[in-house]
């Protein structure tokens, strides 16, 4: 998928699912149940078991039907493995220069984690195309509205602390989309393998979306 649609399709959702498990098949059955919840961009975390595998598993299965990425990523090692395994962005819990560097070389949309104002402005001028503040539950919205308001040309990914209650509150402060794992993904519906479950908390995450963006 060309960069600047899978960028538009990030901030047109409003919501990065991140899904972590202990099989790739318990991931599969995750992101249908995100997809029909209507939650269409997943990012998979390198934490998880044969995470390339994976990748490729959901990818095989679910095709355009939504944005696919891979979070926790390192290093340039694993952001180009996960391209090749079908990734279309590449989320980072800090700034790694040559992750964004990478990225920008493949035309792939690369989301490094910041939390100070430094972290963010460098992340930003680098090439990142959003910039995910992490974690997000230490400063809260106020934190983030503080960071947007001299940075607001920076696109800003709070994760970390949001769920049902934090997520108006960090639109109005400025995010551009948010970034869910537990929240969204429970580990006791996965375990149990509770799609339904997934499948509900991806309808009223969709929807809180909506209103709180008016």
């Amino acid at each position: 998928m060309d960069r600047h649609a899978a960028l538009q399709r990030v901030l047109d959702t409003g919501i990065v699912s991140i899904i972590r498990a202990s099989s790739s098949e318990q991931l599969v059955d995750v992101a249908k149940a995100l997809y029909e919840g209507g939650i269409d961009v997943i990012e998979v975390t390198f934490t998880t078991p044969g995470v390339l595998e994976t990748i490729a598993a959901v990818k095989k299965e679910l095709g355009d039907n939504i944005l696919l990425g891979a979070g926790t990523v390192l290093d340039t090692e694993s952001a180009r493995a996960a391209v090749l395994a079908g990734a279309e962005f590449i989320v980072t819990p800090t700034v790694n220069l040559d992750v964004i560097k990478l990225c920008n070389r493949y035309s792939k949309v690369i989301m490094p984690g910041g939390f100070t104002p430094t972290e963010i402005l460098t992340a930003w001028e680098a090439g990142a195309d959003i910039v995910k503040v992490f974690p997000a539950d230490v400063g809260g919205p106020s934190y983030l509205k503080a960071i947007h308001g001299p940075l607001p040309q920076i696109r800003l990914l709070p994760t970390g602390g949001v769920d049902l209650q934090t997520l108006p509150s960090f639109v109005k402060a400025g995010a551009c989309a948010v970034g869910l794992g537990s929240a969204l993904v429970e580990k006791a519906a996965v375990e149990a393998g509770d799609m339904n479950r997934i499948r509900s908390l991806a309808e009223q995450y969709v929807a809180l979306m909506k209103e709180a963006r008016g």
